[in-house]
């Protein structure tokens, strides 16, 4: 029978009645991994009980996954607004021929004011592994409910009742004002602002800071400073250095200089070709020019096959005997080059692979100065830290994850299934009353209206959690093409964030983690987990209102992908990676070669030392293979410790701990120290082999002290 045939004989669907959004929703069904075989004309409506809508399939119809184009009437409003979805990407396949045997309970999206749209031909999103298997269901309901509880609005809609904010979070740049940001935010202002360069010792710092750069962070630097002139010189502003003045053309058969690598080639890198094992991270060599190289090795981009579903890359960092810098270890005048150096880096990293980031300028909002939901998390921090310093993670947040795991992680559905929407609205309420006092009764917080509050948390930060300047460039992402250039690029975005986002956002995905870890009886996979947080994510307010339906389904396997590889990888993303801190150690390294030229600086290194033991003494110590540990903080001031190959920090501190049992604090809270020579100070790594650690940075002290993460 032909479909035209199938299409007369088959009736429409019909809205009827009224239900309460009380119920669950049920699961939905996989996606089929084809839809070439279904004639354009032939949408899949399967049937589903919504919203304040009951759809219900007609009796006629004589193949249970095909059903003829539908008609709707009704005598209530269709609570979304929602037009029918197709696979999220620019030429991708209408949703309704992705679904696979539809399951009576699975939902149609749908718009009263929508009409039929020539369907484009069907083709897999390029940049997903296998996320056309993964049930993306989950993900419209998700946006179905967050527009239905206020939580976001709808296109053309406006903000909820008594909303303080406005929705305008973004503005686009002006032209050379993107690049001014940039330059600024990396601190080299001065190569475009001749008022600051008066300013010696900032002239000096960004000498030092181009002078470590690898080529490809450096040619990030010159397409920005050249593309400003250019922009500048059509304003007839003032005149800026050339570039080319800036950055010296190499001469004649002169490799650009890249920083130097242990056990690297004769340039200092080692050699990144085909011989490199895929699911090894290589943290000792510039992301960017890994990807050069890739680049040069496949002229064609074309994304890497991957593994489907949870079976992602098992990505591992190669061992470094300098020990691995997670985020924290460093003070926070090296962190500050870090941060500088991070922007480069990832602005170049998106330079090779032909990426354009357009970055969001952000404007001021209205925003509560008080309360617990649409704060910003600055503004919670500091009232948390008030009653506690040192606070990283919002209370709310915290209390909100502690107390889903005390009422037990196992619970079928947790994060997917919503809680009764009335009820969640009139806890946040209560939440904002009450929490800070104690009195809210959490033990009668039920798990699903916990795991509501807990999205409604995050949705509802005036400013989304991964910032609106770095937005686009998390979703850009997925335009790599590797698996492992997305998981170098997203480590580079997380260092970017501001603290305060990195802190919660590396809460959140750890809790997600412990979710998934409980997913024989709750039912939520990473997929799963992906699906329904992505939107929570990435939907901040007025976003939906903002975005044509086209780029919102392009945007919904890429977010999901997003939080799949945060979730997945997480354990890599808090470190700094190597070649980061070589640098930030070079750039130690010339400063205090400028600095030791003056006199007055010698003479105020000597009143420091006055205190220490002479220099003599530490040399005589240093050239016998040993170094002396000092701890101030602790009755047993310092000791001598003999350095061997296989000597780590972690026996360092055991040994320490063995020789002073007045110590009160934990051997967990303990760290070893590197302070000074080319690092402002670094705590150490259990696993750093101190001799391979000493040969790096001889005039370092090594000191023992509390932890300060």
């Amino acid at each position: 029978m032909s479909w035209q045939q199938q299409q007369q004989e088959s009736q429409g669907v019909v809205l009827t009645g009224y239900h309460s959004n009380a119920e669950p929703l049920p699961k939905s069904g996989l996606y089929a991994p084809s839809c070439a075989s279904v004639p354009d004309n032939q949408a899949t409506l399967p049937s589903h009980r919504t919203g304040n809508d009951t759809v219900q399939q007609s009796e006629n119809t004589q193949h249970g996954d095909r059903y003829g184009p539908a008609t709707f009437t009704s005598s209530t409003k269709i609570s979304t607004d929602l037009s029918p979805l197709h696979h999220p990407s620019s030429a991708a396949c209408p949703r309704s021929q992705l679904s696979s045997s539809p399951k009576p309970g699975s939902s149609p999206r749908h718009s009263p004011n929508s009409r039929p749209k020539p369907r484009p031909r069907c083709q897999r999103y390029n940049s997903q592994d296998s996320l056309d298997e993964m049930q993306m269901d989950d993900y419209w309901k998700e946006v179905e409910n967050i527009t239905r509880s206020g939580g976001g609005a709808g296109r053309g809609e406006g903000g909820g009742e008594g909303e303080v904010q406005e929705d305008e979070q973004q503005k686009i740049p002006e032209e050379g004002e993107q690049e001014e940001a940039w330059l600024a935010e990396a601190g080299l202002a001065r190569l475009f602002d001749d008022s600051l360069s008066a300013d010696q010792e900032q002239e000096e710092d960004s000498a030092v800071f181009l002078s470590t750069l690898t080529r490809t962070q450096a040619a990030a630097v010159q397409r920005r400073l050249t593309s400003l002139q250019q922009t500048l010189r059509r304003r007839n502003r003032q005149h800026v250095p050339d570039v080319r003045d800036i950055f010296r053309p190499p001469e004649k058969n002169e490799e650009p200089s890249k920083p130097p690598s242990k056990g690297g080639s004769e340039n200092g890198q080692k050699d990144v070709t085909s011989a490199e094992i895929d699911t090894e991270m290589n943290v000792e060599i510039a992301f960017s020019e890994q990807a050069l190289t890739y680049r040069d090795n496949h002229q064609s981009f074309s994304t890497s096959s991957g593994s489907p579903d949870d079976k992602l890359p098992n990505f591992k960092l190669l061992r470094d005997k300098t020990g691995q810098t997670r985020i924290g270890d460093l003070s926070p005048l090296d962190m500050k080059k870090v941060h500088r150096l991070v922007l480069v880096e990832m602005t170049a990293l998106f330079d090779t692979a032909g990426i354009d980031l357009k970055a969001h300028k952000p404007i001021r909002v209205k925003t509560k100065e008080s309360g617990l939901f649409g704060v910003p998390l600055a503004t919670l921090l500091d009232q948390d830290q008030k009653r506690a310093s040192g606070t990283k993670v919002p209370f709310i947040l915290q209390r909100l994850i502690s107390h889903i795991e005390e009422e037990g992680l196992d619970t079928e559905g947790l994060l997917r299934i919503p809680g009764v929407a009335a009820r969640v609205k009139l806890l946040s309420q209560e939440l904002e009353s009450s929490f800070y006092d104690g009195t809210f009764p959490w033990q009668h917080l039920k798990q699903h209206d916990a795991a509501s509050l807990l999205k409604q948390f995050i949705r509802e930060l005036p400013h989304p959690l991964l910032t609106v300047e770095y937005l686009s460039a998390f979703i850009a992402v997925n335009k790599l093409p590797t698996k492992k250039q997305q998981l170098q690029a997203l480590h580079l975005l997380v260092l970017l964030l501001p603290e305060a986002n990195r802190d919660t956002l590396k809460a959140l995905v750890e809790f997600f983690q412990r979710v998934i870890d409980h997913q024989v009886k709750n039912k939520m996979t990473l997929n799963n987990v992906c699906v329904v947080m992505a939107p929570n994510i990435f939907m901040f307010k007025g976003f939906r209102s903002k975005v044509t339906e086209q780029q919102e389904f392009s945007m919904a396997t890429s977010t999901t992908n997003i939080v799949r590889l945060l979730i997945r990888y997480q354990n890599l993303l808090w470190t700094i990676p190597k070649f980061i801190v070589t640098q930030v150690r070079q750039q130690n390294m010339e400063s205090q070669r400028k600095q030791n030229k003056e006199r007055a600086v010698r003479k105020l290194l000597k009143k420091i030392t006055i205190d220490k033991p002479p220099d003599k003494a530490i040399f005589e110590e240093n050239s016998k293979g040993f170094i002396r540990v000092q701890a101030p903080q602790f009755s047993k001031v310092s000791m001598v410790v003999q350095l061997t190959e296989h000597l780590q920090a972690a026996d360092v501190l055991t040994r320490f701990l063995s020789q002073d049992s007045s110590v009160a604090v934990k051997r967990e809270d303990l760290c070893l120290y590197e302070i000074g020579g080319n690092i402002k100070e670094r705590c150490l790594d259990g696993e750093t082999y101190m001799k391979d650690l000493f040969q790096l940075n001889p005039n370092a002290e090594w000191v023992i002290k509390a932890a300060q993460r």
